[in-house]
């Protein structure tokens, strides 16, 4: 996809959820766990999508599992797995209708003596594969496979779980009009029609999947890690099958009782200033670059102006890539990079370059390397199928404000895209409590980065009021997604060992420091 095009794709995308760590077996209760409860909404709540009618309850399926290997999406490394396909209708309502395949991975304990309560993984996008992101950040979760199996559903519509998504053939205009976005639009559907109803691959039906696949694996009670979107997944296979649920960890919560887009690009932008706030408050960043706000408003004023011509090397081909970069590509660069600290340390050195000698070819390599990390992990289709229903729907009984926007790197041009697309893509069944607030009693980790772009703290304070036994943790400079923070690996196997926040010990988060911001191409100063 040339480099027009993919900051367009990229800018539509809500969210790219994407991580970018002795008590005696627990049988399972004779008595259900307290269920979790739906608090109903005010009545100024938007009314939502369809709701899902319920299903009868399916019997229970067959999954048989063999030997396979999980390899990382650039080909990094190789994880030894067991691997199966369970088929599912892909509308819960017609039994005679099509079904589709869920990809199920499982990565067995270490242990002879393993835990009989698993650890089920749910990716963020939403749009992205589990098995894929358990490959990237799989040592974060070493501690917990010594004693528990991990288990991996593709959701449908991601990874090998019939992954909707679209290829984008033609350059579109750098600065797409909503005739481009509808047609490309129109198009994707065309092509997925093939194949699928983009209807069924919501949310609500997607913890049905996962409850089918708990069955067919003969788990009694298991533990769910969410991520981002993800977050949203377990939460819902909470309302629904509480009894089932021992623990939970989220990380990178998303807000329960409001949609994601609203304030996106606001809440970007607060997470921006502060990593050129941390950059400011250490005396190595502030001597070499003074004050990187500065330079980044610089920057953002001569790109609204016109495009830079730059010729930068691919990141995988090797080869000369001329392109005009623009607001987009930097808004794909500065929220991407704001993601973690590790690429955050370099923001305030690329746009010092831009700021001081015009030179925009660092950037728009990073423009490059970042989207060839990102862009391709997430299924499109998946996505609008999920916020098109689940988002955009509620956003009217949200107030928008478009001037505060306007002023952010993101502005509106990411909101205006995503409600062109999903004027046109069809809306399928959620659940009428999906924005209601959960209570419930069972134990709960959150895990936020103060500087999250996506999913700050503030959201994770929200769930916590509803979950009555939970413990919320923030890392102070921290990006999105806390599962390979340091010590993070230690505090989650901890807290699944007990499956109480009592007494659990997460001081080592405290003494946690994101990396050094650079000064140079060599890396932070000694």
């Amino acid at each position: 996809m040339p480099p027009v095009a993919r900051a367009v794709a990229l800018s539509v995308l809500v969210t790219l959820g994407l991580a970018a760590r002795t008590a005696a077996p627990t049988a399972l209760a004779t008595s259900a766990p307290p269920a979790a409860t739906s608090v109903p909404r005010a009545a100024t709540s938007a009314p939502a999508a369809p709701s899902a009618p319920p299903a009868a309850p399916p019997p229970t399926p067959v999954l048989k599992l063999s030997p396979c290997d999980l390899e990382h999406p650039v080909h990094l490394t190789l994880l030894t797995a067991e691997c199966g396909v369970l088929p599912v209708l892909e509308n819960p309502h017609d039994a005679s209708g099509r079904r589709i395949g869920l990809f199920v991975a499982r990565v067995a304990a270490i242990s002879r003596r393993k835990r009989p309560d698993p650890l089920f993984i749910l990716a963020g996008g939403p749009g992205a594969a589990a098995s894929a992101f358990y490959v990237t950040v799989a040592p974060a979760f070493a501690r917990i496979l010594r004693e528990r199996d991990i288990v991996l559903v593709d959701q449908r519509g991601t990874g090998n779980s019939n992954r909707l998504d679209c290829t984008q053939e033609e350059d579109l205009l750098y600065r797409a009009t909503n005739a481009e976005i509808a047609a490309r639009t129109r198009a994707c559907l065309a092509a997925l029609a093939q194949r699928a109803d983009v209807r069924w691959y919501t949310t609500s039906i997607a913890v049905q999947d996962l409850e089918q696949v708990r069955a067919a694996l003969g788990y009694g009670r298991i533990n769910l890690y969410g991520t981002a979107y993800g977050t949203r997944v377990a939460l819902q296979y909470l309302r629904r099958f509480a009894p089932r649920v021992r623990s939970l960890i989220l990380d990178g919560v998303l807000p329960v009782e409001q949609p994601l887009g609203p304030a996106t690009a606001i809440d970007a932008e607060h997470a921006l200033l502060a990593i050129f706030t941390r950059c400011a408050d250490e005396p190595p960043c502030r001597t070499r670059f003074g004050d990187p706000a500065a330079d980044y408003h610089t920057v953002r004023a001569a790109l609204k102006v016109s495009t830079v011509p730059v010729s930068v090397r691919d990141p995988v081909t090797g080869e000369d890539t001329p392109f005009e970069f623009g607001a987009d590509h930097l808004g794909t660069v500065l929220r991407l990079l704001s993601y973690t600290p590790e690429h955050a340390a370099l923001l305030p050195l690329l746009l010092h370059a831009a700021a001081e000698r015009e030179d925009y070819a660092p950037l728009a390599a990073q423009f490059l390397l970042a989207e060839r990390t990102y862009g391709e992990i997430v299924a499109t289709g998946m996505h609008n199928s999920v916020v098109c229903a689940e988002d955009v729907p509620f956003f009217d009984a949200h107030a928008i404000d478009r001037q505060a926007l306007a002023a952010t790197y993101l502005g509106t041009r990411q909101l205006d895209r995503l409600q062109t697309v999903c004027r046109l893509w069809p809306h399928g069944p959620v659940d009428a409590d999906l924005h209601a607030p959960l209570v419930s009693d069972l134990p709960a980790l959150l895990l936020s980065g103060s500087d999250d772009p996506l999913t700050p703290p503030k959201y994770a304070r929200e769930v916590e009021q509803g979950l009555r036994h939970s413990l919320s943790v923030v890392l102070e400079g921290f990006g999105h997604g806390q599962l390979t923070a340091p010590c993070v690996d230690r505090v989650m196997a901890q807290f699944l060992e007990q499956a109480s926040v009592n007494g659990l010990d997460v001081s080592c988060t405290l003494q946690a420091r994101p990396m050094p911001f650079f000064t140079s191409l060599n890396g932070p100063p000694p």
